[in-house]
C-alpha cells in the first residue's frame, strides 16, 4: 500500500515512525492530492528533487485544515526513513534553505537529545528570510534561526507535536555535550581588546594633561578659571533642576494623595447609599414574600373549605341515596304480600280453571258462598 511504511523501517521512540503524526492530521496528509500525486513512488534519492521545489513551510491551513506540501513531504521522509547521513546532508545544505529545514524537523522527530543539540544548533548562525504559511492561509516572514529556535524550545510546530528532549544544561551536566560557544565570541574579544587600547591611550592623555596644569602661566589659568566657572554654572544648574524635580514629585505626590483622597470618600458614600438601598430593597422584598406567603396561605385554606364543603356535599347525597334504596323494600312488602294472598285465594276458589264452565261455575258457587268444584 502506498501509506504504508517501509517494512526495513525502524521503530522510533518504540512506535511506529507515521505515529509520531497524530492520526487526524495523517489521515488528511493521505486524502490529500500533493501526497497522491508528487509523494507517491518517492525514495530517498528523488525525494530532494521535490524538496528543492519548497517555497514556503507550513502545517495545515484552511477552513478544512488542508495539509501543506512541507508538512507532506515530512510524511514521506517518516515512511521511507532516510539514513541519517542523508538528513545531516539535508541540513548542511546551504544552497536550498527549505531543503535545510526540512531536515532539522524530520531530525527534530526522529533524532536523539545530542544528535539534535549537535546539528540544530549551528543553524543559530542562519539568518535567512522563510516564508509560512499560517491557518488562515496567509504568509508571515521568519527567518531559519527563529525556526530552529522554535524547534529546541517548543513543544509544538506545524500541527505536530514534537517529541520531548532533555534541556541542555543537563547534558553538560552530564558532560555529554560540551558548552555551547556562540559565533559572536570573537567580535566579543575583539571588542574586549579595542576598549583595553582605548583606556591605555586614555591614560595616556590624563598623564599630558597633567604635565599641561603643572605649569603657571596666564593662559593656563584663565583656563583653569573658565573651566572651574563651567562647573560652577553647571553644579548650580544642577541644583536648580534637582530643586524643581524635588517640588514637582511633591505636588505630583499631594495631588495623588488628594485624589486618592477624595476617591475612597466617594467610594465610602457610595458603599453607605449602597448599603441603605439594599436595606431598603430588603425590607421590600421581605413584604413582598409576606404578601406572597400570606396570599398562598388564604388560597390554600379557601382551597380546602371549599374541598371540605364539596365533601359534605357528597357524603349527605350518598347517605340520602343509601337512606332512600334501604327504606324503599320496607315499605313495598306489604303490597307483595297483599298481592300473594290475592293470587292464593283466587287459586283456592277456583275460578282460574283453565276450563271456561268449570271456572264460571266456581265464580257462581263463589258468589253463592259455596266451595268450589274439585275436578
Amino acid at each position: 500500500m502506498a501509506n504504508r511504511t517501509d517494512p526495513l523501517a525502524k521503530s522510533i521512540r518504540g512506535t511506529n515512525p507515521q505515529n509520531l503524526v497524530e492520526k487526524i492530521l495523517r489521515s488528511k496528509i493521505y486524502q490529500n492530492t500533493y501526497w497522491k500525486e508528487q509523494c507517491f513512488g518517492l525514495t530517498a534519492e528523488t525525494l530532494v528533487d521535490k524538496a528543492m521545489e519548497l517555497d514556503h513551510l507550513g502545517g495545515t491551513f484552511g477552513g478544512n485544515r488542508k495539509p501543506s506540501p512541507f508538512i507532506c513531504l515530512v510524511m514521506k521522509m517518516l515512511q521511507i526513513q532516510p539514513e541519517k547521513d542523508i538528513v545531516v546532508e539535508f541540513i548542511k545544505n546551504e544552497d536550498y534553505k527549505y531543503v535545510r529545514v526540512l531536515g532539522a524537523f524530520y531530525l527534530r522527530l526522529t533524532g536523539t537529545d545530542i544528535d539534535i543539540y549537535r546539528y540544530l544548533e549551528p543553524l543559530y548562525n542562519d539568518y535567512r528570510k522563510l516564508r509560512r504559511k499560517l491557518a488562515d492561509g496567509q504568509y508571515a516572514l521568519t527567518h531559519v534561526d527563529e525556526y530552529i529556535d522554535e524547534l529546541l524550545t517548543t513543544d509544538y510546530s506545524c500541527d505536530i507535536a514534537l517529541p520531548r528532549i532533555k534541556k541542555r544544561w543537563i547534558l553538560e551536566q552530564n558532560k555529554q555535550l560540551e558548552p555551547r560557544r556562540s559565533a559572536l565570541e570573537d567580535d566579543f574579544e575583539e571588542e574586549e581588546e579595542k576598549d583595553e587600547d582605548e583606556q591605555l591611550a586614555t591614560g595616556l592623555d590624563d598623564e599630558h594633561e597633567k604635565d599641561y596644569y603643572r605649569g603657571g602661566s596666564p593662559a593656563r589659568e584663565r583656563d583653569r578659571d573658565r573651566r572651574r566657572d563651567s562647573h560652577r554654572h553647571r553644579d548650580r544648574d544642577y541644583d536648580r533642576d534637582r530643586d524643581y524635580d524635588r517640588d514637582r514629585d511633591y505636588d505630583r505626590e499631594r495631588g495623588r494623595r488628594d485624589r486618592d483622597r477624595d476617591r475612597d470618600r466617594d467610594r465610602d458614600r457610595h458603599r453607605l447609599r449602597d448599603d441603605k438601598d439594599y436595606g431598603h430593597e430588603r425590607d421590600r422584598e421581605r413584604d413582598r414574600e409576606r404578601d406572597r406567603r400570606d396570599r398562598g396561605r388564604r388560597r390554600s385554606y379557601s382551597r380546602s373549605r371549599s374541598r371540605s364543603r364539596d365533601r359534605k356535599d357528597r357524603e349527605d347525597d350518598r347517605r340520602k341515596r343509601h337512606a332512600r334504596s334501604s327504606a324503599s323494600p320496607a315499605r313495598d312488602e306489604p303490597k307483595k304480600k297483599k298481592e300473594k294472598k290475592e293470587k292464593k285465594e283466587k287459586k283456592d276458589d277456583g275460578t282460574d280453571h283453565p276450563d271456561p264452565e268449570i271456572a264460571e261455575a266456581n265464580r257462581l258457587r263463589a258468589s253463592l258462598g259455596l266451595k268450589p268444584l274439585k275436578l
